[in-house]
């Protein structure tokens, strides 16, 4: 299975202690060593990252890790194979676009089931259920929504929908970013956090890594994290209940939906 995290914030912010946290994962401390990936939004465009080496050996991990890019949205995932080899198409986050904006997408979980589902105008490059899953669930809100939706209820509505569908064929751990929100879907592991004022200390909890947030931080920022498994042991992350997708925007939860 692969780890997935996700950070959405009201202000620019780097995802440089979190991700280190993550690319520990991808081969030093975790068995994700079939490659990483991270999608960093500015504005309706995502500059991605794509690596099929391990993330804890991979130069361009260590350059991102050494050149904070700051965003207001960010995915990133570290890869163990289940379907689909080690390859640079096979690596997540996967984009595409619609309505004028990328789609960043990332998966955690097997969907055995998934090319069932018909697909629009969105094709697969690699050979993974994950990015058919992809190409079906930006479709089927396509179908829906041609021009893009005029309800921020029914564009969440539709998400949990169509996630929820290719939910029953499988494990879908899930994030799906626009550029503006971030849902996350839990299937069987999830977990997030949002770091507000008052700002404390947090330390990865692979790592001797600590930031103190109150020193970079300001009283109005929030962030939301967003991670397959708690990155930081003196925190208090929330566990996700299966079966339900949340939305994150401008740093906060805004809705919880069954899926």
């Amino acid at each position: 299975m692969c780890e997935l995290l996700g950070m959405e914030c009201n202000v620019l912010t780097d995802i440089v202690f979190s991700f280190a946290g993550l690319a520990g994962r991808g081969g030093k401390h975790g068995p994700h060593s079939d490659g990483w990936g991270l999608a960093l939004y500015e504005g309706r465009v995502a500059r991605v990252f794509l690596d099929p080496q391990p993330a804890a050996d991979s130069p361009l991990a260590k350059f991102v890790r050494e050149h904070p890019i700051k965003t207001l949205l960010a995915i990133a995932h570290v890869r163990r194979k289940t379907r689909g080899q080690v390859s640079l198409a096979n690596t997540h986050p996967f984009v595409r676009e619609l309505w004028g904006r990328h789609f960043v997408y990332a998966h955690n979980g097997t969907v055995k089931g998934v090319r069932k589902l018909k697909l629009g105008r969105f094709n697969p490059i690699g050979d993974t259920d994950s990015e058919h899953a992809f190409c079906y669930l930006l479709a089927a809100l396509h179908h829906d929504f041609p021009q893009g939706p005029r309800s921020q209820v029914d564009y969440s509505n539709a998400v949990a929908k169509y996630a929820g569908r290719i939910g029953k064929l499988g494990s879908f751990n899930m994030l799906l970013g626009d550029g503006t929100q971030l849902f996350a879907r839990c299937a069987t592991k999830l977990h997030y956090i949002i770091r507000k004022a008052p700002f404390a200390k947090a330390t990865l909890a692979d790592e001797d890594v600590s930031v103190d947030f109150a020193a970079v931080t300001t009283p109005h920022d929030r962030v939301a994290v967003i991670a397959t498994t708690p990155l930081t042991r003196d925190e208090v992350w929330t566990t996700g209940i299966p079966d339900t997708l949340w939305v994150f925007r401008k740093g906060k939860l805004v809705r919880t939906l069954a899926c």
